[in-house]
């Protein structure tokens, strides 16, 4: 079992490669543009997982997804030789999620947003159905401390002489 500094540096070594040479072995037109964005390797360093995004639509995330399929073996044997280590890890391409992520999340930001203008509009002409300040004291209670009189309770045990 390798450590996972190990794991660490191999993960950052294959993503380095795959991500500078794929249009290299792919050779492939329909091939989109790709960005590795992060490389996960077991601990054992049997198994490597590469999540990437494409740049364009739905189609061609699709096309590329079958190039990066069906030229896995090329990968894995460019990978195997740059790399120099005992046993060449299996590549599993997985499409990233994070454009899709960030786009729900630039949607609820615009809905908060509309939804804050909305309530601003609301607010601009309103008044108070009662009086401003609803928690008033009453005027009896600061009279008494005018006195000039404690009403604080004497500590237990104090005696007066």
């Amino acid at each position: 079992m390798a450590d996972e500094a190990r794991a660490r540096k191999v993960a950052d070594r294959i993503k380095t490669l795959t991500a500078a040479n794929l249009e290299a072995i792919v050779k492939d037109p329909d091939l989109g543009f790709v960005t590795v964005t992060d490389v996960r390797v077991t601990g054992d360093l049997q198994h490597a997982s590469l999540f990437y995004t494409v740049f364009g639509d739905e189609l061609q995330r699709t096309r590329t997804a079958k190039l990066l399929e069906a030229n896995k073996g090329k990968l894995r044997s460019f990978v195997g030789k740059q790399l120099g280590i005992r046993l060449t890890p299996s590549l599993e391409w997985i499409a990233d999620a994070i454009p899709e992520n960030a786009a729900h999340l630039e949607d609820l930001l615009k809905e908060a947003r509309e939804r804050d203008a909305e309530v601003a509009r609301a607010a601009e002409g309103a008044r108070y159905a009662g009086d401003a300040d609803p928690y008033r004291k009453d005027r009896e209670d600061d009279e008494d401390d005018e006195d000039g009189e404690d009403d604080a309770p004497e500590a237990p045990g104090a005696e007066q002489r």
